[in-house]
């Protein structure tokens, strides 16, 4: 610990060289008011270009704001206004005076921060690890047991807060206490059980639960779920992906999750992980493949089978024309988001393949095809009846919300007909 404070004794004096010894120079004679102008005017036209770029569509709004705090602290840094001492009023005394105040300050300052929000006990900490003695306390999880006590009193205090439960119970599964973990999420989802990012925490807390992590159940019907109200959910869907793997039908998986991963940034740690999970359904489904040849194929119905390579029974594509009853014309907004989708008549409510357009483009002709699945196995030819939906989100939510306006289309077969028609007709209560 002596070494510690004698290194930090000697950082504190190198500081000294940087932020006081320049205050005891004397002050130059002379300045560059034109030097400081230039540099506004550079200022000034850097700035007109992130403008027009963030205008264009080159840059969007975070890497403009980054791009922006860059060019404003290097003005900072290069016109920093400098003037010839009797111009500002500035003395030999003053400097003196503002050098004296800093070095009584800055080792001040720096104690007291290290000591407000530095962690005293990691030295004595480290010294313990490094001869080979158990250290007393363990800084993470310390903090981690901090943070559940002060989330505990705050749910004490307003128990309908649904993000506190759900923080309560990842900071649980982080403490490796998946029982307390699931309580606290269970606590979110009964706040707000239509909540899509609540049904998917809870789906993964009920499987964390289990030995085996299975999503069989309560957590498949909340995925379902999920991918009916959002089908476009990174999450519904990656777990989607999991319940096919977990059901053996691993090439349904590799399908499922290279859709996401091609979504994803090339190069990203999340990239790479995921890469690594399709690539072992891939070799699961070569293997399983391999094996399958060696055998006597035999066909085995199953009612509701999400497998991939389930047998197509009607068509792959259907056309849709989609228009809006001139009634509600007036009630709809040309940047009205629309929603297209497909569902069977029976099974599984989630959609079967959907499209997004705006208002403004009624009346239109659309296509759904196999080409986009909700989930795995979910494909349109898998199902030969099915029912059009068209409906107009003022929210711009997948979920549907009192007061959006929707038209479906009579049950049709694909097998006979490949084209339909969809008037919105009615706002939802």
């Amino acid at each position: 610990m002596i070494i510690f404070w004698i290194l930090a004794a000697g950082l504190i004096g190198l500081a000294f060289l940087f932020v006081v010894m320049p205050l005891l120079r004397p002050t130059p004679e002379q300045h560059e008011p034109a030097q400081d102008a230039l540099n506004l005017e550079v200022f000034g036209q850097r700035l007109q270009e992130l403008d027009a770029d963030l205008e264009s569509g080159y840059l969007d709004r975070a890497r403009y704001d980054a791009a922006r705090h860059d060019l404003e602290r290097d003005l900072l840094h290069d016109v920093d206004g400098s003037q010839p001492v009797d111009a500002h009023g500035a003395s030999r005394l003053g400097r003196w005076t503002l050098a004296l105040l800093l070095a009584l300050a800055l080792p001040g300052t720096a104690t007291l921060l290290y000591l407000q929000l530095g962690e005293p006990t990691v030295i004595e900490r480290m010294e313990l690890a490094a001869r080979g003695l158990p250290a007393e306390d363990q800084g993470a999880d310390q903090s981690m047991e901090v943070l559940v006590q002060r989330l505990a009193k705050r749910l004490e205090d307003n128990p309908d807060d649904v993000e506190g439960w759900l923080m309560m119970g990842r900071t649980y599964f982080a403490l490796k206490r998946p029982e307390d973990g699931l309580e606290a999420v269970a606590s979110a989802y009964n706040l707000a059980p239509e909540r899509l990012d609540v049904m998917l925490a809870y789906a993964e807390a009920i499987a964390a639960n289990r030995p085996d992590r299975s999503l069989e159940g309560k957590p498949a019907e909340l995925v379902r779920a999920a991918l009916e109200l959002d089908p476009q959910n990174v999450n519904a869907r990656w777990l989607a992906g999991l319940m096919a793997f977990q059901h053996g039908q691993f090439q349904a998986a590799a399908v499922a999750w290279q859709k996401i991963l091609d979504e994803f940034e090339p190069g990203s740690q999340e990239a790479a992980e995921l890469q690594e999970m399709v690539d072992e359904a891939r070799r699961r489904a070569g293997i399983a493949a391999a094996k399958a040849a060696t055998e006597e194929p035999v066909a085995v119905p199953v009612e509701g089978s999400s497998d991939e390579t389930a047998e197509a029974v009607g068509a792959e594509r259907i056309e849709v024309s989609v228009s809006l009853d001139p009634a509600l014309a007036a009630e709809v907004d040309p940047e009205d988001t629309v929603f297209v989708f497909a569902r069977a008549t029976s099974g599984p409510a989630m959609p079967l393949a959907a499209q997004r357009l705006q208002a403004g483009s009624l009346p239109t002709t659309l296509a759904l095809d196999d080409s986009m699945a909700m989930a795995p196995g979910m494909r349109l030819s898998a199902h030969a009846e099915i029912q059009v939906t068209a409906r107009v989100s003022r929210s711009g939510e997948a979920a549907p919300q009192p007061g959006d306006l929707e038209g479906q289309s009579e049950t049709i077969d694909t097998r006979e007909t490949t084209a339909t028609a969809v008037v919105i007709d009615h706002a939802l209560p």
